[in-house]
């Protein structure tokens, strides 16, 4: 249904490009997406499974881990094989409904990402400051309740953009998405109505979520800091500074990232578009495929079990 001026009034189906700019060489660019699809998704099921079998990994520590590698493979699979699918096979179209749930999706496991990053930080903030008291206040209902609670906190927060953009914009000047998946901001410029609501709300949601947890993990580390370099035994030092050293690695990555990435969608009016989508496609493809990397090298005990089963399968060969 058109109006008089071209609008589109509720479109039924709308056209992802890809990566504006770099349309010829997308099919190209899809090979190195694959591959780091494909790493994230079998490093972080090596992470669960190996979590789920070693009894002695179950432990807080190692259950924030499997969190994380679960959330890591649901949020490169929400986008990465519709992308695919746009580079490699020109499948550039997505239904209206199909597109937003895309969004409430990709924008829910990066709250919930964010959650785990935050209970991971008060977990090693308890283990350094207050290790005695560690046990006790880590139980595992406390668990089963931080997984719960950062999940609805995610599915409820983002769950009114859906509602603005469904009931709030009813015509659209193309159908067009400048964006190789379905991003909120993208999906809301489309609108010829007034946006503002639709920009403040996504602001809130993304400080609520995000600024919250910087926060809160920085103020984590600033006090595991000052209990760490207040041993008085250097060993002890470097002990129980290396048990943080994969959680920094995997929190820089993820807020620094995230955040280029937010600031530039939304201020960088003078970077080329294909930069901003980059940066976004980046930002989503790269920690779940780094994260099983960190950890297995940084953490002894799952480096161990790793090496055990390549050495197993190697000997089952010969």
């Amino acid at each position: 249904m058109l109006r008089p001026n071209g609008s589109v009034f509720m479109p039924s189906v709308l056209t992802l490009i890809g990566i504006p700019g770099l349309e010829s060489v997308q099919c190209w660019i899809g090979i190195p997406f694959c591959v780091m699809y494909l790493m994230a998704v079998l490093g972080n099921t090596l992470i669960l499974l190996i979590i789920k079998f070693e009894n002695s990994l179950h432990s807080p520590m190692y259950i924030f881990l499997a969190m994380l590698g679960a959330t890591d493979i649901a949020l490169s699979t929400c986008i990465l094989p519709k992308m695919l699918g746009i580079f490699w096979f020109h499948l550039i179209e997505i239904s209206f409904e199909a597109c937003l749930l895309q969004m409430w999706l990709l924008h829910s496991f990066q709250g919930i990402e964010s959650g785990v990053l935050l209970a991971m930080a008060l977990d090693r903030y308890v283990a350094i400051c207050n290790p005695l008291r560690h046990a006790s206040i880590f139980s595992q209902k406390l668990l089963t309740h931080i997984g719960v609670g950062v999940t609805l906190r995610a599915a409820i927060l983002g769950a009114p953009c859906l509602v603005l953009i469904k009931y709030r914009l009813k015509f659209y000047r193309t159908t067009v998405v400048s964006h190789s998946y379905c991003e909120h901001m993208a999906i809301v410029k489309l609108a010829i109505e007034d946006i503002r609501i639709n920009k403040i709300y996504g602001l809130f949601v993304a400080f609520t979520i995000l600024g919250f947890d910087i926060i809160f993990i920085t103020l984590s580390y600033i006090q595991i800091f000052i209990t760490v370099f207040q041993l008085p035994q250097k060993e002890a030092r470097f002990k129980a500074f290396n048990t943080c050293i994969a959680h920094i690695c995997v929190f820089l990555q993820f807020y620094l990232l995230g955040f280029f990435s937010f600031f530039t969608h939304r201020f960088g009016s003078h970077i080329p578009p294909y930069v901003h989508i980059l940066l976004s496609n980046l930002y989503l493809l790269v920690p779940p495929f780094l994260n099983p990397i960190v950890y297995g090298v940084k953490t002894k005990q799952i480096r161990d079990h790793v090496l055990t089963i390549f050495v197993c399968s190697k000997h089952l060969n010969h």
